[in-house]
């Protein structure tokens, strides 16, 4: 989550009131996006894929400024030289807030809060109105399929998806609710038709979370080589100083009913989501990948090794190497080291990236340190400098502390308190808000997100120490892509052989946003470029890095798509004004069809300056779509009439 993101005016105000309230999806389902992709795909195989992008929409259409609007066409070649073009459209599962089917002949309420009984936790700030919380923020998302899937209603085939919801903006009386319910997650059953592509509904499965003490703001989310769902816990609750942190007892009493039962260090940990064949699903809480601002992780090929970026000021970027395949409940936790190349410039060569091993642990061991352990336990932390040299400065959100590890709790601190023990190491810990990770895998490269530039990664600025490597010299609000080249045989700085082939060694900017002066629609970065990267997604067999913003810069924020061969960048969609994109997964390939999973959150969250405007003109509009702007949409990026097939 970033930090809280023409024709004339009266051309515009007209058209409002002459033309009807649109509802979800009506962009979508307009003449512009009628599908053009009726035939089968060449025989001859799949060679390359393009796409055309979209003009951002603009006050002339204010429809389309106030939902999923998808202006597109994904173009494909065959190694026989015919083409095909796919005029792409947005199809929703559900908006949140609709009551959906469970499976079992009735209806569940889709976003839908629990407590740790599985209790609904209800909204009562208004006397008379109260109902069952649901979030207006979807967030990390992935689908799969199961070879023995066995859900009742199911008249093509099956496909399951998974979904989270990082938080809630407001309850009913518009209080502030960001952090203060335990995070849902729900496995979807989608029916394919084989004929057409499209995903249906079916069944709506809530997952009992309380085996791993509820979740902590969810935010992205990948699907791992073994076909689980990888989920994300960012913001770890601030242990030693738990009582400066907003709405942590709220938080606890509305999961336990006790505003002191819950425990910091049982949060900002990396939970995984095993779907079952009958649409159900369980959840394990993984300890031992580090305490951090977890956003989402990518898991290498090698079924072992995990990049992990941290959703952070001050944060790290961090690597786990599991010790067996398929099993992240045991392994080896590292922080990287950058040396001073590190630039905003992508044709600047980049930085060195070298290793630093926190330790080794299992989970079982963390998880059981989480539970008995305190943070004065494990180290001495304090805000004032006590003159002693025995203690570290390390800065953690942009905030000194000062930093002493306890003997003998060298493990403890670096899986519960890893920020600060990452430090006292020497890892580079100037990243600003380092977010969605991803893998191209014939090229052996990582991309990862930089939200923002700026802060502890600006020389001089707040949060920043000379020793991290990192010294830019201007603040790039808008923020850029990064990418790490990959590679075996490497060591940690001690000399001791890292044991994977997939080990960052460099580090170089690829993509840039642009930060601007307003211009004539409220924009404060270039609207052809992107702004604040958030999700990444990497589609092998396209050759594509799909881009999702968090912005407050952008009017609309946008999903890209980046070729990677043809350096061409792409804007593919515009979710709702004042909303973020979310919930990015690429999907290559589920029983022949090609989709790209997109949600939403906060529409309609009016920032100023950025939407003053279009918010008169845009509020209303995006309130008839989205439930008063408590909803938020859930789906995929497709082709209309017929889903996508490569061929």
């Amino acid at each position: 989550m970033s930090e809280l993101n023409l024709a004339s005016r009266r051309s515009a105000l007209k058209f409002l009131v002459t033309a009807p309230m649109l509802p979800l999806g009506a962009f979508a389902t307009t003449s512009l996006l009628s599908g053009c992709a009726t035939t089968a795909p060449s025989t001859a195989g799949f060679a390359s894929a393009s796409f055309t992008g979209m003009a951002a929409p603009t006050l002339a259409n204010p429809a389309a400024m106030a939902t999923m609007a998808v202006g597109s066409t994904l173009n494909i070649t065959y190694k026989d030289n015919t083409t095909q073009s796919y005029k792409l459209a947005y199809q929703p599962f559900f908006v949140t807030g609709d009551m959906v089917p469970d499976g079992k002949g009735g209806k569940v309420l889709a976003g839908g809060y629990f407590d740790i009984r599985n209790q609904p936790i209800l909204d009562k700030s208004v006397a008379g109105k109260e109902r069952h919380f649901y979030s207006d923020c979807p967030d990390g998302s992935s689908m799969l399929s199961l070879p023995n899937a066995n859900v009742p209603g199911i008249q093509g085939k099956a496909v399951f998806a998974v979904v989270q919801f990082e938080y809630t903006t407001r309850d009913q009386a518009g209080a502030d609710a960001y952090g203060t319910l335990p995070s849902p997650i729900a496995v979807l059953t989608l029916d394919q038709d084989q004929k057409t592509g499209k995903l249906s509904l079916v069944k709506y499965h809530n997952v009992d979370t309380s085996s791993a003490h509820g979740l902590w703001i969810t935010c992205g989310a990948s699907l791992s080589p073994w076909n689980t769902h990888l989920s994300s816990e960012e913001y770890e609750p601030n242990a030693p100083f738990i009582d400066e942190v907003k709405h942590f007892k709220t938080f606890s009493k509305n999961l336990f009913g006790d505003e002191n039962k819950a425990n910091p260090y049982h949060y900002g940990h990396l939970p995984e989501v095993t779907v079952n064949p009958d649409g159900t699903g369980s959840i394990k809480k993984h300890y031992c990948l580090g305490r951090i601002s977890h956003e989402l992780i990518q898991v290498m090929p090698d079924n072992r090794t995990a990049l992990m970026g941290d959703d952070f000021t001050n944060g790290g970027l961090f690597m786990f190497v599991a010790d067996k395949e398929k099993d992240l409940s045991a392994g080896t936790l590292y922080v990287a080291s950058l040396d001073s190349g590190f630039s905003v410039d992508p044709a600047a060569a980049g930085a060195s990236v070298y290793w630093i091993k926190l330790g080794h642990a299992t989970s079982a061991e963390i998880e059981q340190m989480a539970n008995t352990l305190k943070p004065a336990d494990i180290m001495d932390v304090r805000k004032a400098d006590p003159k002693d040299a025995s203690f570290t400065q390390v800065f953690i959100d942009g905030v000194a502390n000062w930093v002493k590890v306890k003997p003998g709790m060298e493990k403890a601190a670096a899986f519960l308190e890893t920020h600060r023990y990452a430090g006292v190491m020497g890892g580079t810990m100037a990243f600003t808000k380092m977010e969605g990770t991803t893998v191209n895998i014939k090229d052996k490269v990582a991309y990862s997100a930089l939200s923002y530039i700026q802060n502890s990664m600006v020389k001089g600025g707040k949060g920043w120490t000379a020793g991290s490597g990192i010294a830019v010299s201007k603040a790039l609000v808008a923020g850029a892509v990064v990418e790490h080249k990959l590679a075996g045989g490497q060591k940690d700085i001690l000399g001791a052989a890292i044991q994977s082939e997939w080990v960052p060694t460099a580090t170089k900017t690829l993509l840039a946003g642009e930060d601007i002066a307003a211009d004539a629609m409220g924009n404060l970065a270039h609207i052809d470029k992107i702004a604040n990267p958030d999700n990444l997604k990497f589609s092998e067999k396209l050759r594509t890095l799909f881009i999702g913003e968090d912005t407050s810069l952008h009017v609309n924020n946008y999903l890209w798509a980046d070729n990677v061969d043809t350096k061409s960048l792409s804007r593919v969609l515009s979710t709702p004004a004042g909303a973020e994109s979310t919930g990015l997964h690429a999907v290559d390939e589920i029983n022949g069809w090609t989709y790209v999973m997109s949600n939403f959150q906060h529409a309609g969250d009016w920032l100023p300056p950025l939407h003053g405007k279009v918010q008169a003109v845009l509020d209303p509009l995006v309130r008839a779509n989205y439930k008063d702007r408590f909803g938020a949409a859930v789906g995929y990026l497709t082709a209309d009439p017929v889903a996508i097939k490569l061929g």
